[in-house]
C-alpha cells in the first residue's frame, strides 16, 4: 500500500503520520513536508516537484518485495481534493492507496472567517489557465481559488482590477480578495482583506495557501443548501418576454433565445459577450447558467435596462456602454459571443469577435439583407457556419373560449463554430 497522509495546514504532522514515518522506506513530499518530518535513517526522501520522477521512484519501490517496502506520501490538506491522489490512482490504482486526509486550506480559511463554504465554488489555478478562475470570480459571490506560480493574488487581482477600471459598475468592482497565508502556522498565520487593485501591486511570496474572492454583501447564505458548490442552475431557461423589462419589441423572443443558448453553451468558467444587448435577456440567461457575462449596449437607457433586468434575476454581469466593434478591444476575451444588433457594422463586428477566438458566435438578424455578409464574415474568419430561419406561431386566445395561432416575426439565426485545433505530426 501507498500511505497518502494529509498534513493539515499546520507544521506538526498528524499523530498517525509519525507512526507511519517511523517504519517508512520511501517518503515523498514537498520540501517543507520532508523538513517537518522525522525520517528514519533507512528512509529515502524524494522532494515532490515534477510528478513523473516521484511516480517512477514509487513504482521502483513497489517492484521490490512488499515485506521490505513502506511507502509514504505527504501532501497538504486533503490530498483527494485537487491533490496527488488523482495521479497516484491513475498510475497505481485506487486499491493501492491508503488515504488519510486532513483539513484542507479552503476549509480552514472559511472557518477563520466564520463563513460556511458548502455554497462556495472552488477553482484551481495551479498549473491551469487563470482565465477560468477569473471568470468564475466575476460571476459568483463566493469563490475559493487554489493558487500557483504565475496564478496568485497579484495576477488574479490584476485581471479583476482591469475590468473594474474599464467598467466601474462591473461585478468585479464589488469584490474583495482575502489572501490566506501560512494557515496553521501560529503567529505567522495571516488573512488579509485587499481590493483587486491592492492585490495586483504586491509580491505575495510562497506562503499563500488559498485566495478567497467574495462579494461580502452576499457571502453569507440566507438559507441552507442541499447540493454543495454552485447552485444547480435555473429550473427554466428561454424565459418568457414578460420576465424582462424592455422597450417596444426590442427583445429576443424566447424561441430565439432557446436556440441561441443551445449554440452558445454558456457554462461555469466561461465568459460570454452579448453585443447589442437591448434588454439584456440573452446576457441574463447566460449568467443564470453560470457564465461570466459582458453585455454591450450603445444607449444609456438601454444600459440601465440591462442592469435592472440583471438585478431582477439576481445575477452579476458587466454592462458596457459603447458602440461595437470599437468598444470590443477593451473587453476580456470571450468563450462565446451573441450578436443581437449591429446594423451596417454587423460584418465588422463579426470579424472583430472572430479575431478574439471564441469557440462559438451566434448572430440573430431580422433583416434578410444582413445574412449573406454575416455568413461571409464567419467563413472568412475560419469558422464553420450554419443557420436557419426561425418562424413560430404561438397559441393565442380568441373570444368564445377558442384559440388561434399568432405568428411571431421571423428571425434569421446564424452560428459559427471554431474548428478544433489540428495536431500536426501525430504518429498513426
Amino acid at each position: 500500500m501507498i500511505r497518502v497522509i494529509g498534513t493539515g495546514t499546520g507544521a506538526p504532522l498528524p499523530p498517525d503520520a509519525e507512526a507511519e514515518l517511523a517504519t517508512a522506506t520511501l517518503v515523498v513530499g514537498a520540501r517543507r513536508h520532508l523538513a517537518a518530518a522525522r525520517l528514519p535513517d533507512t528512509a529515502e526522501g524524494i522532494v515532490l516537484g515534477p510528478l513523473p520522477p516521484a511516480l517512477d521512484a514509487i513504482a521502483q519501490a513497489m517492484a521490490k518485495p512488499a515485506d521490505h517496502q513502506r511507502i509514504v506520501v505527504l501532501a497538504s490538506g486533503d490530498p483527494g481534493f485537487f491533490g496527488i491522489v488523482r495521479a497516484l490512482a491513475d498510475r497505481f490504482g485506487a486499491e493501492a492507496l491508503d488515504v488519510r486526509p486532513a483539513v484542507s486550506s479552503i476549509a480552514t480559511a472559511f472557518a477563520r472567517l466564520g463563513l460556511t463554504w458548502d455554497d462556495a465554488i472552488v477553482v484551481s489555478a495551479h498549473g491551469r489557465d487563470l482565465r477560468t478562475a477569473v471568470n468564475v470570480c466575476r460571476a459568483h459571490p463566493k469563490v475559493a481559488v487554489l493558487t500557483g506560480p504565475g496564478a496568485g493574488p497579484a495576477e488574479l487581482g490584476a485581471a479583476l482590477q482591469s475590468e473594474s477600471q474599464s467598467h466601474p459598475h462591473s461585478p468585479s468592482s464589488e469584490r474583495i480578495l482575502i489572501v490566506a497565508s501560512s494557515l496553521g502556522a501560529g503567529p505567522d498565520e495571516h488573512l488579509e482583506r485587499v481590493t483587486p487593485a491592492e492585490a495586483a501591486t504586491r509580491d505575495w511570496g510562497p506562503a499563500v495557501n488559498v485566495l478567497l474572492c467574495l462579494d461580502e454583501s452576499r457571502a453569507t447564505s440566507p438559507a441552507p443548501t442541499t447540493i454543495a458548490g454552485p447552485s444547480p442552475g435555473p429550473t427554466q431557461w428561454a424565459l418568457d418576454e414578460t420576465e424582462f423589462t424592455y422597450r417596444d419589441s426590442m427583445i429576443s423572443k424566447f424561441e430565439v433565445r432557446a436556440l441561441a443558448l443551445a449554440r452558445l453553451g454558456p457554462r461555469l468558467g466561461d465568459h460570454v459577450w452579448d453585443i447589442g444587448a437591448g434588454s439584456g435577456s440573452v446576457a441574463v440567461e447566460c449568467a443564470r447558467l453560470g457564465a461570466a457575462v459582458t453585455a454591450v449596449e450603445k444607449s444609456a437607457d438601454g444600459v440601465d435596462r440591462v442592469r435592472a433586468n440583471a438585478a431582477a434575476h439576481g445575477v452579476d454581469m458587466a454592462v458596457v456602454q459603447g458602440v461595437a466593434p470599437a468598444v470590443l478591444a477593451e473587453l476580456p476575451a470571450p468563450d462565446a459571443v451573441f450578436i443581437g444588433g449591429g446594423g451596417r457594422e454587423l460584418p465588422a463586428i463579426v470579424t472583430a469577435c472572430a479575431h478574439r477566438a471564441p469557440r462559438a458566435i451566434v448572430v440573430a438578424m431580422a433583416a434578410l439583407d444582413r445574412v449573406p455578409a454575416a455568413r461571409e464574415a464567419l467563413l472568412a474568419a475560419g469558422f464553420t457556419c450554419d443557420g436557419l430561419l426561425l418562424q413560430s406561431s404561438r397559441l393565442a386566445p380568441l373570444p368564445g373560449d377558442v384559440t388561434r395561432l399568432a405568428a411571431t416575426n421571423p428571425v434569421f439565426l446564424l452560428w459559427g463554430v471554431r474548428p478544433p485545433a489540428r495536431t500536426e505530426g501525430v504518429a498513426q
